[in-house]
């Protein structure tokens, strides 16, 4: 298992164009994937369960995966959240 928190760079956070992007990423992998903020786990690749979380600018978040690739996938999704979905 890996994990790694990351600070929301973006200010709107994770909305529904930056969420699905990360989504998209995080299907890329063939690990399961999570994300934290505070007590609450979703499923990073339900863009549902992401988008319930309201993660907002300056969010900090946890990224988990557990699988064959777990370490590419935490920091592919990191770099995203980092880069501020290039917005």
């Amino acid at each position: 298992m890996c994990v790694k928190d990351v600070l929301v760079q973006n200010q709107v956070g994770l909305h529904a164009r930056p969420a699905t992007f990360f989504i998209q990423k995080a299907n890329g992998y063939k690990s399961s994937i999570w994300v934290e903020k505070e007590d609450r786990r979703v499923n990073a690749k339900s863009l549902l369960g992401v988008l319930s979380l309201g993660i907002v600018g300056g969010a900090n978040i946890r990224i988990i995966a557990d699988g064959a690739d777990e370490e590419e996938a935490v920091q592919g999704l990191v770099e995203l959240v980092e880069s501020g979905f290039e917005e």
